[in-house]
C-alpha cells in the first residue's frame, strides 16, 4: 500500500484545495460562504475518499473510488457556477477545469485497474 500523501491523485486534489482557498478571499461575501465553502468541503471529501480507497482491499476500493468520482462531478458544477456568477475569471475556470479533469482521469484509471484485478481473481464458489 502506497502512502496516500504520495499518490499523484491525492497531491493534485490537495493543490486544487489550496487554490480554492487562495481564490475564495476574492469572492464576494455571499458566494464565499455558500458556494465557496461547499466547494472546499467537496474537495476535502474527495481527499478522504482517496485516503480510504488507498487503505482498502480491492472490494472496498471500488466503493470509495465511485464516491470520489461523484464528488468530482459536484466540484466541476461548483466551479462552473462560480465562473457563471463572475466570481472567477475564464482563465481561472480553464485552469481549475484542467485540474479537475486530471483528477477525474486518474480516479477513472484507478477504478478500471481495480475492476481488472477483481476480474482476474479466481471464483471461490467453485
Amino acid at each position: 500500500m502506497a502512502i496516500y500523501e504520495n499518490l499523484p491523485v491525492y497531491k493534485q486534489s490537495y493543490d486544487l484545495l489550496l487554490e480554492i482557498y487562495g481564490m475564495s478571499k476574492n469572492m464576494s461575501r455571499d458566494y464565499r460562504y455558500t458556494i465557496g465553502e461547499e466547494l472546499k468541503k467537496r474537495i476535502m471529501d474527495l481527499m478522504v475518499c482517496i485516503y480510504h480507497a488507498n487503505g482498502s482491499t480491492n472490494e472496498g476500493k471500488g466503493v470509495h473510488l465511485k464516491q470520489a468520482r461523484e464528488y468530482i462531478v459536484e466540484i466541476k458544477l461548483y466551479i462552473r457556477l462560480l465562473a457563471d456568477l463572475k466570481q472567477i475569471s475564464v482563465k481561472r475556470l480553464a485552469d481549475l477545469t484542467e485540474k479537475t479533469e486530471s483528477v477525474s482521469k486518474q480516479l477513472s484509471a484507478w477504478e478500471k485497474s481495480v475492476r481488472k484485478t477483481d476480474e482476474k481473481k479466481p471464483d471461490s464458489t467453485g
